[in-house]
């Protein structure tokens, strides 16, 4: 089976939809920790908000490589702290942040500290099925634009 890069990220994207929570990997000095943060996906990257005083943003601003999962979607990629929230230009994240998730909007919106962090995906691996229930990978290098489509027997 061959697939392009376009028909994988197609497939990533109906997986991923508009928003979701997923789980974020992060590694300093061989301490690896993991948690969940509140992601929305718009210009082929992943997008969620943070305070910049939590353990886990310092870890990002001293490794920027992380990965990400949801459910049978695995990204790897590279953070990069955009600013504050409210200063992104046409506050796009906000804007989908409040529509998709209302009630952490409501709950957790400090402006004064909040920073946007941006994930670009570079090595992307999909967990699938076809219609016979046969399981396979799609394994997606955004640097190269190449994809394999690996049988799981």
């Amino acid at each position: 089976m061959t697939m392009t890069i376009e028909e994988a990220k197609t497939i990533m994207d109906q997986k991923l939809g508009d928003y979701k929570i997923m789980a974020l990997a992060s590694c300093v000095d061989d301490y690896p920790m993991v948690r969940n943060v509140s992601c929305i996906f718009y210009n082929d990257k992943i997008y969620f908000k943070t305070d910049r005083k939590f353990r886990k943003t310092k870890q990002l601003f001293q490794n920027p490589r992380v990965a990400m999962c949801f459910n049978g979607v695995q990204v790897e990629g590279i953070a990069e702290n955009k600013g504050l929230v409210v200063e992104e230009e046409g506050r796009v994240f906000e804007k989908k942040y409040k529509e998709y998730l209302w009630q952490s909007y409501n709950a957790y919106s400090h402006e004064d500290s909040e920073i946007l962090i941006e994930v670009t995906p570079k090595f992307v691996e999909i967990w699938d099925e076809d219609e016979a229930r046969n399981a396979f990978q799609i394994l997606i290098d955004f640097d190269t634009r190449e994809v394999e489509v690996r049988p799981y027997d």
